[in-house]
């Protein structure tokens, strides 16, 4: 049993947080207590100014942490914006905001912005909640804090009924919460999803601080806090899946035109881009550069329910990429930074393969030393980075330097600098 199991196994840390005790009948003592109803019970959706002033105030007054979650529509609704927002303070109680009934949520979040917001996998919600007008100061990331301490599973489901003996409801994590109304199943499993993360935060703490890795925690939740949002994704149509089976460049031009104007009509629909074309379609016809709509319609995905206006739609992309001159063709590859496939490496530079090699083994066994995923503990494109190209004079200040250069966190650095010297040497 690993550290952080046996902190997972102290009755010490299973906290009824307002739910029911293990002695109710429920269930047996010592076994996983299905949580059924949040505490306060299901509150309203918050669907207008009135009721949101209420709320900021609520929160404003409330104390400690603020639990924080949003529910997206992927798989449904065009880009990743909130359709839901939970929140839960000591003080406050539960509140669940409509972002589409109150799109403006900056005073929410200038209530709560000077405290700690505890949320589960935090990079997921945060660019969400970002275009709403809710940015965190400061934030506890339970799914980080998990990986970090060691517990094999690091869902929310997995990690509550591991830390605090509670199962939540899996059954809705992926409807359209674009849905309106939305169901009540729906709304008990969104409130339940912030009933216990407050009290999962205190108990990560406190497993964290027994391993001493505390400080390195918050530093990760630190630079979380403070990236700045990402940058456009450069020629995302590059992304379709299947991309790999397109070679010659007239037919990544087909990709090209087809992601193009499945974008824009999915943007203007507002519905996942794959439910207008799926990306298998959009490979099947750049494979097949189709002359006309009848050599289009016969293509997988593109069957007989598609309409004829549609089908010209689409060949139209077609024609588009087959009248390209060549010189506007795409180039193959993306143009990326940085070092090549490591599969390469051999050929290309054998010292550095061997730089790798070496590098490889000793972060895994560090990152095994201390109970953590190794992509935690350095991400392996630094260790890429740093192999492909090393400091010219190889010690510990200029390997530190490169690893700042690329991002490392100074726990990081403190850690894998003497590892990586060796391996570099």
């Amino acid at each position: 049993m690993t550290d952080a199991q046996e902190t997972a196994a102290d009755s010490s840390l299973r906290t009824t947080g307002g739910a029911p005790p293990a002695d109710d009948g429920l269930a047996p003592e010592g076994l996983p207590i299905p949580l059924l109803e949040p505490r306060d019970g299901i509150p309203p959706v918050i669907a207008d100014e009135e009721s949101l002033a209420a709320v900021v105030a609520a929160f404003a007054a409330g104390t400690g942490p603020v639990a924080v979650d949003a529910e997206r529509a992927s798989g449904y609704r065009y880009g990743q914006r909130a359709y839901l927002v939970q929140l839960r303070r000591e003080g406050a109680g539960t509140a669940l905001v409509d972002p589409v009934a109150c799109p403006d949520l900056s005073g929410l979040g200038e209530a709560i912005g000077d405290t700690e917001w505890v949320l589960h996998a935090a990079t997921q919600d945060l660019p969400c909640l970002r275009e709403i007008g809710m940015v965190p100061s400061r934030i506890f990331d339970t799914e980080l804090a998990g990986r970090l301490a060691g517990f094999p599973r690091v869902g929310l489901g997995a990690m509550v009924e591991s830390v605090l003996g509670y199962v939540l409801e899996k059954g809705h994590s992926a409807v359209d919460w674009s849905t309106r109304p939305l169901p009540e199943p729906w709304l008990r499993y969104a409130a339940l999803d912030v009933e216990l993360l407050v009290d999962l935060r205190d108990a990560l703490e406190k497993e964290l601080d027994r391993q001493g890795k505390l400080e390195w925690a918050r530093e990760e939740f630190d630079a979380i806090a403070s990236a700045p949002p990402a940058p456009p994704r450069k020629d995302p149509w590059r992304r379709t899946s299947g991309m790999h089976k397109v070679r010659r460049r007239r037919q990544m031009a087909v990709v090209r035109e087809l992601w193009t104007a499945r974008d824009k009509v999915a943007q203007r629909r507002d519905v996942s881009p794959g439910k207008v074309l799926s990306d298998g379609a959009i490979v099947e016809a750049a494979l097949a550069v189709p002359p006309n709509v009848h050599a289009l319609a016969a293509l997988t995905g593109f069957g007989h329910r598609m309409g004829r206006r549609q089908l010209e739609q689409w060949q139209a992309a077609v024609d588009r990429a087959k009248a390209l001159p060549d010189a506007e063709l795409p180039q193959p590859g993306q143009t990326v930074s940085g070092p090549p496939p490591p599969r390469s490496w051999a050929d290309r530079d054998p010292a550095a393969a061997a730089r790798l090699s070496a590098a490889r083994a000793a972060v895994s066994a560090l990152a095994e030393q201390l109970n953590m995923p190794q992509e935690n503990l350095i991400t392996p494109d630094t260790v890429r980075r740093v192999c492909w190209e090393p400091p010219a004079q190889v010690d510990g200040e200029s390997v530190a330097s490169a690893l700042a250069g690329h991002g490392a966190r100074q726990w990081q650095i403190s850690l894998v600098t003497p590892v990586l010297v060796t391996a570099l040497g």
